[in-house]
């Protein structure tokens, strides 16, 4: 408490010009004392406006007051001296290099807190109280201490610049707005000021939109993560799974030939051991026989040979031919050839899935497909090469340049029967299955459908069970003539625009976006279907009589 007092009685006797005690203090006519120096040097430099004021309350003298030093404040701040007060306390807050030097203050500047538009001036706390007291100083606009309050007089004029002139984009003073600036159309700079913050606060509505926006794609994005994380390791936990079942089934499948192959061999070893075994005991009998004959043929006894010989002469008949005939056999080198078959078409199958085992896997895409491209050469980067499948090919189409062209033939083909084939209408689907971003294009002659379809859907059947774009496994596009017509789920469509021999189709299944084009020397969208595929797609066409369509070679 007594530090306060003692720093409150320092203030009272503190010039507001130096903010140190009073050296040689005087008292102007307004009441308030400053160091003489101080005054003097103050006044000096408002010499040229031929005015002296006060630096406090602002009050105004005419002439200049002749200074006298006050004896009593002499006496009194020599008295605090004395107490030990003439040291500046350690807090005050000087200007430092990054702060803003109140204009006021004389020798050792203070900090301003606060800066005048209207005077233009910085002022340090004691300064700015006549901002506070005066009324005249009450209406001053202050704000945030600013280094560039110089930038508010203007330079030819030496006033305060407020007004803003809107066509010259810039801000004046009140003689620029009566002298080149007359004429322009003029408002306050408070007013323009207003204009522009609520367009800025629109602005930043906007942002803070926008960012409210992009962070609730951030957290979605965080899902996806997520989500795909997650769908990774289920696939690659089920594929080990799927894996491992298929190991194991070619690990049974193999114990079981290897047993097999045992016991038939066991079996037939039996077979033949047994037989070798009689035909030893045979051998065996024979031996003794022939033993007991050659006994007989030399006993001299006529009367005793002729009495033996009857019964030791029968022979018994043998069980077995008199010879082994072996078939000429490769015994078991046909299971090895039968096992061989079945790696071959295990090995077929596995190089022909696996294209499309890759594909689904490299063509997972989870965001927002780029926009769609309106020319062909964007187009053409998801060019793919489509070749249509023999086993989907109704009986009287005719299959051609590497099972890329379909020709609608009179007569029947010499095609085998094929649960994949189509029986009814004259349609053959792709070999390869379309998932991901694709783009082919049909030549034509004659007339007929573009299409894609489930694998799923009938080969034979009724009007809408099996023809493309009569129910919802297909989408067709029907070109004829100068008309084209679109179908889904039996429900047609009229399509305008150029026609054209030849029919871009662009696919891109996971945003559910198929495209239909007619191609000349410039390529025009016809039809664009938006909705879910819940299965890979197979393009297909159906072709009429006497026509053919032809998966072009894109590039």
């Amino acid at each position: 408490m007594a530090q306060q007092n003692n720093q409150l009685d320092r203030a009272k006797f503190c010039c507001s010009i130096c903010l140190d005690l009073l050296k040689d203090p005087v008292t102007i006519p307004c009441g308030h004392s400053y160091c003489m120096n101080c005054i003097q040097s103050y006044w000096d430099t408002l010499d040229e406006k031929k005015t002296h004021s006060c630096p406090q309350c602002r009050q105004s003298f005419t002439p200049r007051p002749v200074l006298v030093k006050s004896t009593v404040l002499a006496d009194l701040v020599a008295e605090l001296k004395k107490t030990g007060l003439q040291a500046a306390p350690a807090d005050l807050c000087y200007a430092g290099p990054e702060d803003v030097a109140c204009d006021v203050c004389t020798g050792r500047k203070l900090r301003a807190v606060k800066s005048c538009l209207s005077c233009p001036a910085s002022y340090c706390e004691k300064h700015l109280q006549p901002h506070f007291d005066v009324a005249q100083f009450k209406k001053h606009k202050l704000v945030e201490p600013s280094e560039k309050l110089q930038e508010n007089i203007c330079s030819r004029h030496n006033e305060v610049m407020k007004i803003f002139c809107r066509t010259d984009q810039q801000t004046i003073c009140i003689l620029c707005s009566m002298d080149e600036h007359k004429g322009h159309d003029t408002v306050s700079a408070a007013a323009e000021r207003t204009e522009r913050q609520r367009e800025l606060e629109v602005s930043r509505q906007n942002i803070q939109q926008r960012i409210q926006d992009r962070e609730e794609d951030v957290k979605v994005l965080q899902q996806e993560v997520e989500a795909i994380n997650g769908s990774a390791d289920k696939a690659a936990e089920h594929s080990e799974k799927i894996f491992t079942e298929l190991i194991r089934l070619m690990e049974k499948r193999r114990s079981d030939v290897k047993q097999q192959v045992r016991s038939q061999r066991e079996t037939e070893v039996s077979r033949v051991k047994e037989l070798q075994e009689k035909l030893e005991q045979e051998i065996t009998e024979l031996k003794r026989k022939d033993a007991e004959l050659k006994k007989l043929s030399h006993t001299e006894d006529h009367n005793q040979f002729l009495h033996n010989y009857p019964s030791l002469s029968a022979l018994s008949e043998s069980t077995h031919s008199s010879s082994i005939n072996i078939r000429p056999l490769k015994y078991f080198e046909d299971v090895t050839a039968a096992v061989s078959e079945v790696r071959d078409k295990l090995q077929d199958v596995l190089r022909e899935t696996w294209t499309n085992i890759s594909l689904t896997v490299t063509q997972v895409d989870v965001l927002l497909s780029q926009p769609e491209n309106k020319t062909r050469a964007g187009l053409l980067r998801y060019s793919r090469e489509i070749t249509l499948d023999p086993n989907t090919a109704h009986t009287h189409l005719l299959l051609s340049q590497g099972n890329r062209k379909v020709t609608r033939m009179s007569q029947q083909q010499s095609y085998s029967s094929h649960p994949d084939r189509f029986t009814y209408y004259g349609q053959v689907l792709s070999r390869e299955s379309l998932t991901g971003r694709c783009y082919w294009e049909v030549e034509w002659r004659g007339g007929g459908e573009v299409a894609v379809a489930y694998k799923s859907i009938r080969r034979a059947g009724s009007y809408n069970e099996s023809l493309f774009g009569r129910n919802d496994k297909s989408w067709s596009l029907y070109c004829y003539n100068d008309s084209y017509k679109f179908w889904y789920n039996n429900v047609e469509t009229p399509v305008s625009g150029p026609r054209s021999s030849r029919v871009g189709v662009y696919l891109d299944h996971s945003a559910g976006i198929l495209s239909f084009y007619s191609v000349s020397e410039t390529i025009t969208l016809l039809h664009r279907v938006q909705t879910t595929f819940t299965q890979p797609l197979y393009a297909g066409v159906l072709v009429w009589s006497e026509s053919t369509a032809e998966f072009s070679k894109v590039k």
